[in-house]
């Protein structure tokens, strides 16, 4: 009996870090679009997750959060509204990595990247 009630204890974790992914059941959606216009890229992105730039770094809230942007090897670029603009890219082809992450950094698990070149 005492061996049952240890396994069922051990079963639960309620733990807030069990599931870093968890959003009360939804994941948002993204569509991004891409600009090229001589040496910049216009990021256009649009999403049914709430963007919100007072909550940037701060706790996890369902549905809201920010943009993570990766322009070829640079460091990303915390994006706090629905676009970017990357300027006076060398020719040549490029990679943009564009992601949906919680306030607190944490990602949302949706994530597209796009090849592009400068002319």
């Amino acid at each position: 009996m005492l061996v049952c009630c240890l396994i069922l204890a051990g079963c639960g974790d309620s733990s807030p870090s069990s599931n870093a992914n968890e959003h009360a059941g939804h994941k948002p959606t993204m569509d991004v679009k891409l600009d090229v216009v001589g040496d910049q890229v216009t990021v256009t992105v649009t999403t049914d997750m709430t963007i919100s730039p007072e909550h940037y770094g701060m706790a996890r809230n369902a549905g809201e959060g920010h943009i993570h942007m990766y322009l070829d090897n640079d460091p990303k670029v915390a994006v706090k509204e629905d676009h970017m603009v990357f300027k006076d890219l060398p020719i040549g082809k490029h990679t943009l990595k564009v992601s949906l992450h919680n306030n607190d950094h944490t990602p949302y698990d949706v994530t597209q990247t796009f090849d592009f070149e400068i002319v």
